[in-house]
């Protein structure tokens, strides 16, 4: 991308939406894309915050590793998405880890500007905070999920979550626009690996969803959030 180019990126980004131009240039002129190869880290939970991202194309989770050894998925974001920034502000370490689950090409700036950014415009902080607010509350939600919900329901209401975000409607239903494996569904859910299998063959062959060419097609929306619900038969 050229500098032009990534400076229309950044604008078109809510958190950046109110930043003059000439400042956007100035962070495009330092900013760097990077690609990944799917599984790729993109930082480690506990390095230094040396970087601010956003996701030009492809997919990353955000995980964290427990003492027993399991990961855990706080969050998949996709094209447009910022993570890592909270962090920089703050000048602490990545409180998580960041990988690719695709082939994923992220734009990255570095810290100093990022902070610079951050003192000379409250708007972009009143923007970043908003932005986190809304994946805290995603994450409430996640975690009350976790707590009292089934599997089925957990599964269902993750897949539904995901269509509304980024999905694509199509004569068969809406369809995931990205190979969404069934660990990270399974990371994304508190669940196994087997089980989340076990699950979507099964609705594979009640007609509840459909693989294209390894991408989810939710193609009975009403059956899917009836199972969320906890209201399916």
């Amino acid at each position: 991308m050229s500098p032009e180019e990534i400076a229309a990126f950044l604008g078109g980004n809510s958190v950046f939406a109110g930043i003059p131009a000439r400042e956007l240039e100035s962070l495009a002129r330092v900013a760097r894309e990077e690609a990944h190869r799917p599984r790729g880290e993109i930082f480690m939970e506990g390095d230094a915050a040396r970087w601010l991202y956003l996701v030009r194309s492809g997919h990353v989770k955000i995980v964290r590793h427990s003492k027993t050894g399991k990961d855990v998925v706080l969050e998949l974001l996709g094209p447009g998405e910022i993570f890592g920034g909270v962090a920089v502000i703050e000048k602490r370490p990545y409180p998580a880890s960041a990988q690719a689950t695709e082939a994923t090409v992220v734009l990255k700036i570095p810290a100093d500007p990022v902070i610079a950014l951050a003192q000379r415009h409250p708007a972009f902080i009143k923007e970043m905070a908003l932005m986190i607010g809304r994946r805290l509350r995603a994450a409430h939600d996640s975690v009350a999920s976790l707590a009292v919900d089934p599997v089925e329901a957990r599964l269902a209401a993750a897949l539904l979550r995901l269509a509304k975000r980024e999905g694509a409607r199509g004569d068969k239903g809406v369809t995931l626009p990205f190979h969404l494996t069934r660990q990270s569904l399974a990371d994304m859910t508190g669940t196994t690996v087997e089980t989340t299998i076990r699950t979507l063959s099964r609705w594979i062959r009640d007609g509840v969803l459909d693989d294209d060419g390894g991408r989810l097609v939710l193609t009975d929306w009403e059956g899917l959030s009836a199972i969320a619900e906890g209201k399916a038969d």
